[in-house]
């Protein structure tokens, strides 16, 4: 089914009708303020440190760095177009390993002694293309996120998976050709996991970070450790074994740092896994058991936040002020989590407007801000909103929905969008993310991640007529 491309809706009044017509709960404002008096201009503080604006840079893998885990000039670009943003929230800026068997892919970045130099540089340039650009830098707080892949795993190869998986689930068993326990980590090997997670933040401490992000989100281990019900042992079943992980890890981090700080990015709900039915239009995956879906209801295709926001409250317990939401999982259900028109390659057709999946992240995130006031909440899912992304960002901001605008892969073709709005520019349009997924039909097929079709840099690179053949 063909739904209208946002491009099209060039005026408040078409945006919004389709929104009506959608019967979306959506706000969005008409006319966007500009300068420091702006509402997206304005600081959040965390603790004793002021964020400088509502924008952050949400965390990606580039596929680009070496096979030893250090970055490449690839790599650094990326970074410095970070720093050029505007953006003063660097949400974890790059997904890093904790260790090589956690790796997404032979190229994703890791963090140990011998690459520390690097990783550091990386926060070290970006620092400096934003004092170059803005004058300051004392507003800016960077993050680093810290990941084991666990099911996702492709540590050494582009094209053989090396799944370490948390919880037996039959749909994506059979997707990666797992058919026994011994992929599964055991409890002990947990608890040394937990070790290099510790290990990590007091590297990126040392590195000058000024917080870590312990993920849990996209299917990874983390994630699924969340909705590992049928998991045996001290880290499975009931909801307090299940959250022994990241308690026993903030734990390690408190005790082994001074003043790094911890937040953590979450998929709020999931969906069971699809794939392409009739017409390749995406449809749950028969077999699929909803209780295996953190945050769903009990069909497996609806939201439900009980569980989310219990684990809301344990982060506050446990110190924790700041919470990235985002949905789902790229790998099995992506209509949900990164909404847009043009499906990746391994994708499956729309099974609905896909605005549809954006009002759905932004208010699961806002009835978990309404319920947690007290956390700084850094909201996804914004980046198909294409020209009226700021329009949306400023009317969920002002009504308390979300405090901070977290962009993805739109930064990736529009870095300058935050520095662009927030002086009171005319979005430039051929720069505008129009979501056709490139930037992850790429790296599906162990290609570096980029904006083929927007950014000239990668227009000109070899990997596009390699990617244009495959598409």
């Amino acid at each position: 089914m063909a739904y209208p491309r946002i491009a099209r809706l060039k005026t408040h009044a078409e945006f919004t009708h389709h929104l009506s017509e959608l019967k979306l709960d959506l706000p969005c404002e008409e006319t966007l303020e500009s300068g420091g008096d702006s509402l997206l201009a304005q600081t959040i503080e965390v603790h004793d440190f002021k964020i400088g604006n509502r924008f952050s840079i949400l965390p990606m893998e580039g596929w680009d760095g070496t096979t030893d885990g250090k970055p490449t000039e690839l790599t650094r670009r990326r970074w410095k177009n970070f720093g050029h943003s505007g953006a003063k929230l660097i949400w974890g800026g790059e997904a890093v390993a904790v260790r090589h068997d956690g790796r997404a892919n032979p190229n994703q970045l890791l963090i140990n002694d011998l690459n520390l130099a690097e990783i550091e540089s990386l926060r070290t340039d970006l620092v400096a293309t934003h004092e170059a650009d803005f004058g300051t830098a004392t507003d800016l707080l960077i993050g680093l996120q810290l990941t084991h892949s666990g099911r996702y795993s492709k540590p050494n190869t582009k094209d053989r998976s090396e799944p370490r998986i948390a919880q037996r689930n039959s749909v994506l068993d059979a997707r990666l050709g797992i058919t026994d326990d011994s992929v599964m980590l055991s409890d002990d090997e947990l608890s040394r996991l937990i070790e290099d997670f510790v290990t990590a933040a007091t590297l990126s401490e040392k590195a000058g970070f000024q917080f870590v992000d312990v993920k849990h989100c996209h299917g990874y281990l983390g994630h699924e450790l969340l909705s590992g019900v049928d998991r045996p042992g001290k880290y499975g079943g009931s909801f307090e074994n299940r959250t022994r992980f990241l308690r026993d890890i903030v734990q390690g981090i408190r005790a082994c740092t001074s003043d790094l700080e911890i937040g953590v990015r979450v998929s709020i709900f999931d969906y069971l896994p699809y794939r392409p039915g009739d017409n390749r239009v995406g449809v749950p995956e028969a077999g699929g058991d909803p209780r295996l879906a953190f945050g769903s209801d009990a069909t497996g295709t609806g939201v439900d936040l009980d569980e989310p926001s219990k684990f809301l409250e344990l982060l506050k317990s446990l110190g924790i002020r700041m919470v990235c939401t985002t949905a789902g999982s790229p790998y099995y259900n992506p209509h949900i989590q990164r909404p847009a028109y043009f499906p990746p390659s391994d994708g499956y057709q729309l099974p609905e407007d896909p605005l549809v999946g954006v009002a759905r992240q932004i208010q699961a995130t806002a009835e978990l801000k309404r319920e947690h006031p007290e956390l700084v909440f850094v909201g996804s899912g914004y980046s198909y909103l294409q020209e009226w992304l700021p329009h949306v960002a400023q009317a969920v901001v002002r009504d308390g929905q979300v405090d901070s605008i977290g962009l993805g892969r739109m930064v990736l073709s529009y870095p300058e969008l935050p520095a662009d709005v927030l002086a009171g520019k005319v979005m430039t349009r051929k720069k505008v993310c129009r979501t056709f997924s490139d930037c992850t039909t790429a790296p599906r097929n162990g290609i570096v991640s980029g904006c083929f079709p927007l950014d000239p840099y990668y227009k000109t690179r070899p990997e596009k007529k390699i990617l244009d053949r495959l598409k």
